[in-house]
């Protein structure tokens, strides 16, 4: 299961894939009704891949907790996240029966049921997990080369004196 560019935006319901990067933000596609927006930089936007959930032990990635649900559901639908709290906490214990109950509340929980179930309904559940290689392979394409605006903007400072 790749999470790598299903995002969650603050304020905007379902999840959204980002598209295109821009200028003064990004271009993301709704995964519920496939509408494109725009979201700019001062958004609150959270990538699936970087969420984790507290364990008593430490944090576990959110694409290790979907894993866990897909095999428990054999890549099928998970309970409802309407369903009522006592029995949201119960399935949540049979998946990662370590976590924190103190740091994870019941609306965390309906946050991941909900995702996994949208994931799952469009076909993005698979029991591959994203290869480690992949991250690696980015890294290099990251690391531009200084761009030449700042000395062009040296040079201009300078004729005006």
């Amino acid at each position: 299961m790749n999470l790598e560019k299903i995002l969650a935006i603050s304020g905007k319901p379902g999840l959204y894939v980002l598209k295109v990067q821009t200028r003064t933000g990004f271009v993301a596609e709704s995964l519920i009704d496939g509408k494109k927006i725009t979201v700019n930089l001062k958004s609150n936007v959270s990538l699936l891949s970087e969420i984790s959930i507290y364990t008593y032990e430490g944090e576990k990635p959110l694409t290790e907790v979907m894993q866990i649900i897909a095999k428990k559901e054999k890549n099928g639908q998970a309970i409802s996240h309407k369903e009522d709290n006592a029995k949201l906490t119960t399935y949540f214990k049979e998946i990662l029966p370590d976590f924190d109950e103190e740091r994870v509340y019941p609306s965390d929980i309906k946050k991941v049921l909900n995702w996994y179930n949208t994931l799952q309904a469009k076909g993005l559940v698979t029991d591959l997990a994203p290869a480690p290689a992949e991250t690696a392979e980015k890294a290099p394409v990251a690391e531009e080369k200084p761009k030449k605006a700042p000395a062009a903007k040296k040079a201009k400072a300078k004729k005006e004196e």
